[in-house]
């Protein structure tokens, strides 16, 4: 079995409101130092050995990411 990682981020030129209201949400509890939050998501794939990284790499540029505002990033962790 085979454990795939993909995580997808904002584009550094994409504008993270989110982000933003997590910061300020984080200075209103006391804390000093954030400079800057982004969002993004973490997803994992189980699969079988026949799924290869080039497969998944693919279902994440077509269905898991939006190619015009994000970037991603692709891992296998052995099961």
């Amino acid at each position: 079995m085979k454990k795939y990682i993909v995580t997808v981020k904002l584009k550094p030129s994409v504008l993270d409101p989110q982000g933003e209201t997590v910061k300020r949400a984080i200075e209103h509890l006391g804390y000093k130092g954030v400079e800057s939050v982004r969002i993004g998501k973490y997803i994992e794939i189980l699969a079988d050995e026949d799924l290869s990284t080039e497969k998944v790499t693919e279902i994440a540029d077509k269905l898991l990411a939006n190619p015009v505002i994000e970037t991603f990033e692709v891992k296998m962790e052995d099961e």
